[in-house]
């Protein structure tokens, strides 16, 4: 997978050993409030991620920890959404954060840090698979009750255990396109103008995808009752 390659190892190296050597920027690297004090580390949580952005720009590693430390877990949760393997999942995530890491002079920063993250996370998690052949085994529920999920129409409780593998098989039955916009909109809950900036995509098509992606989903799902029937 380019320069670095996915490590299948049982311990992974950290995202920030990983970073490759900050260039010499001719100044001191540490970042400074507007009064001129250091940030320390801890400081850097109530800065905003432009200006992480920018300090992590001019070699402050500390403050791409702290991109890292506020984006690491949802990143890591959305892969899974695609990827069950979980060795597989942090590999992947830590492969995104290193591209970011080497990308950031090409950031927008008009444009916000999150969604392009999850650009180049989710792109990278879809050409494993394409690069692998196969459509993936979609994780798509975690255990918490509390997280949103497609509702089938089903309310006969004795189907609830096996709910989440059979919406899990008509997902896989919808294509690729329409499949992601469904997953980062019902299941991770990201707007439609964060969907259309991680997919590179208008937001008008992104609505007209989820659209298109729940009504497939609802036929299938209810062609797939009438076959149990």
């Amino acid at each position: 997978m380019s320069a670095h390659k996915i490590n299948h190892s049982n311990q992974s190296t950290s995202v920030m050993e990983s970073l490759p050597p900050v260039a010499d920027h001719g100044h001191s690297h540490q970042s400074r409030s507007p009064d001129g004090a250091i940030l320390t580390p801890l400081e850097y949580e109530g800065v905003n991620d432009a200006r992480l952005v920018e300090e992590a720009r001019q070699g402050e590693k500390a403050a791409f920890g702290e991109l890292v430390n506020r984006y690491e877990r949802r990143l890591l949760r959305v892969i899974k959404r695609f990827i069950r393997d979980d060795e597989l999942a942090r590999d992947l995530a830590q492969e995104t954060f290193l591209r970011v890491y080497k990308k950031l002079e090409m950031f927008d920063p008009s444009r916000r840090f999150g969604p392009w993250l999850f650009r180049i996370g989710v792109n990278l998690t879809l050409d494993y698979l394409r690069k692998q052949k196969r459509r993936g085994r979609w994780a798509l529920f975690s255990e918490s009750p509390s997280e949103k999920m497609p509702d089938p129409g089903v309310d006969d409780p004795r189907i609830y255990e096996n709910l989440q593998e059979e919406v899990r098989a008509v997902l896989e039955e919808i294509p690729e396109n329409y499949r992601s916009v469904l997953i980062l909109r019902d299941l991770e809950n990201f707007s439609t103008s964060e969907i259309a900036a991680i997919l590179d995509r208008k937001e008008a098509t992104i609505r007209w995808r989820l659209a298109e992606a729940r009504t497939r989903f609802q036929k299938l799902w209810e062609q797939r009752i009438e076959e149990t029937d």
